[in-house]
């Protein structure tokens, strides 16, 4: 049997723990990337639980060097790589008028420039393996706020990332989408709404609530549910869906 190798990248906590959980169910092979190692053997032992191979790499993808670590690293390791999650990056939500350059440098280095960096490294691997790339975006390239600027533009930029790598995979036979989710309840999902319960002076059950009615949702989505819709956009069942935008976000977003 072939081994299946897959790389996803934010592994240590939230969508991509529960994403590199749910490969281990489709590839023989998971590639397990964050900075936080003690966060990283965590999802390592439940990869291993599911049975798939594993190589756990604590890296800051934001260093221009790491991209290229991490491939090498695997190819030695596997062989092959058949798939890449990019889901590493968290951009913080401050006010447009407020965010210091630094911060917009951090952000954009370690969702945007690591995902390009390791889609360009691994690229000639992929293209072997006829794989697939995923990347992550969010609600947020759709509907922009002065409050957090810098996420729905450095989203936005990432789903016009995944399209122009789309194109390029349609000559390489590489597949690559994008996945956008709506509001996910992790744990920086419960920090952000414990933030606004206390600036507020509310309970964090009714900052929940206001959240819901404020984005006309019935309730918060799971870190399992997008992990699934990863898991399809790099199946076989995917192979001829390529340059889309996968939203998940319990229609918050009022468009088709």
């Amino acid at each position: 049997m072939t081994k299946t190798v897959a790389i996803v990248t934010g592994a240590s906590q939230g969508i991509g723990r529960a994403t590199a959980v749910r490969l281990a169910r489709d590839f023989s092979a998971l590639v397990l990337v964050a900075r936080n190692r003690a966060k990283l053997e965590d999802t390592a032992a439940a990869v291993k639980a599911a049975g798939s191979e594993l190589l756990v790499i604590d890296a800051d993808l934001a260093e221009p060097a790491a991209a290229a670590n991490v491939v090498e690293r695997t190819l030695s390791a596997f062989g092959r790589i058949d798939a890449l999650v990019n889901i590493a990056g968290a951009v913080p939500g401050v006010d447009v008028f407020q965010m210091t350059d630094e911060q917009w440098h951090a952000g954009l280095e370690l969702k945007l420039h690591a995902a390009r960096r390791l889609t360009v490294r691994a690229w000639d691997a992929l293209r072997v393996s006829q794989g697939a790339v995923v990347f992550m975006s969010g609600n947020a390239a759709a509907i922009p706020r002065a409050g957090a600027a810098a996420v729905g533009a450095i989203n936005a930029c990432i789903e016009a990332l995944a399209k122009a790598f789309a194109e390029r995979g349609i000559v390489d036979d590489v597949q690559v989408n994008c996945v956008s989710p709506g509001a996910i309840m992790t744990d920086r999902r419960t920090a952000m709404l414990q933030r606004a319960a206390e600036a507020k002076q509310i309970d964090i059950e009714d900052a929940k609530q206001g959240f819901l009615r404020q984005a006309g949702i019935a309730r918060f989505g799971t870190a399992e549910e997008i992990a699934d819709v990863v898991a399809f956009a790099v199946s076989p069942a995917a192979h001829w869906m390529t340059g889309t935008v996968l939203r998940m976000d319990g229609g918050e977003v009022r468009s088709v």
